[in-house]
């Protein structure tokens, strides 16, 4: 069971960063996709929950949605603070030129 859940874990984070390149593509915004990736986070987090809740039929098993929220969370961090150093190299190449 708990290969299972791993894997889904693992779904549920390819999914989230799958969703935000869908997004950076239509918008070029790197703001936007870090946005969206924690609106995901919540709402992965929670399916997961109730899926856990559901297989396992234990309150416990809402820890199994917090836990994929955090990556998720740490997930949309990473891109937020690339996000950041891209603004900061392309100010700083327009102003040597």
């Amino acid at each position: 069971m708990e290969v299972f859940f791993l894997i889904l874990m693992g779904f549920f984070i390819v999914m989230a960063n799958v969703i935000g390149f869908i997004f950076f593509k239509k918008k070029k915004n790197l703001y936007s996709t870090a946005f969206i990736i924690l609106l995901l986070a919540g709402v992965f987090g929670g399916l997961g929950s109730l899926l856990a809740l559901f297989i396992i039929r234990d309150a416990f098993a809402v820890f199994y949605g917090l836990n994929l929220a955090y990556y998720l969370l740490i997930n949309s961090l990473i891109i937020f603070l690339l996000a950041i150093s891209v603004t900061i190299i392309k100010k700083y190449n327009s102003r040597k030129m």
